[in-house]
């Protein structure tokens, strides 16, 4: 993968770095260019760019720690909203797995692009939709 304009910053690891030059050259993951580009890399490099198997696990915790704690306490607040929902019309015990499970994988697909448009573009808002395809 060839790195456009981006000038790999020294103080993170390659594979932030691979990251960021992927969104820079192709966009965010609503541009169709980032779609198809994203097709053609073999199944890791997917992976690294797609997806953090950190916020995946951490959740929140990764996202205050990379500085996203505006996109950490907006999704936190929807799960917590979606779960009373589900307290209130008494859901079964697996709706609550499920919920917590796609939030997880949420935030593992919200992470790369979130922590890009924060360390390159400086932009951090309370969106955690922001750039992404719904």
């Amino acid at each position: 993968m060839a790195e456009a304009e981006f000038v790999s910053d020294p103080s993170l690891n390659a594979k932030w770095n691979t990251r960021f030059a992927f969104f820079e050259r192709f966009g965010g993951p609503s541009s169709p260019q980032y779609k198809a580009e994203l097709k053609k890399l073999p199944f890791r490099q997917k992976l690294i760019v797609n997806g953090n198997f950190f916020a995946f696990f951490f959740g929140p915790i990764y996202f205050f720690i990379l500085g996203l704690w505006k996109k950490a306490l907006v999704i936190l607040g929807l799960e917590v909203a979606i779960i009373i929902a589900l307290m209130i019309f008494n859901a079964p015990d697996g709706f609550y797995r499920g919920v917590g499970t796609g939030f997880n994988v949420f935030y593992m697909l919200v992470a790369n692009y979130a922590y890009y448009l924060k360390r390159v573009k400086g932009q951090d808002n309370w969106s955690p939709f922001e750039g992404m395809r719904l």
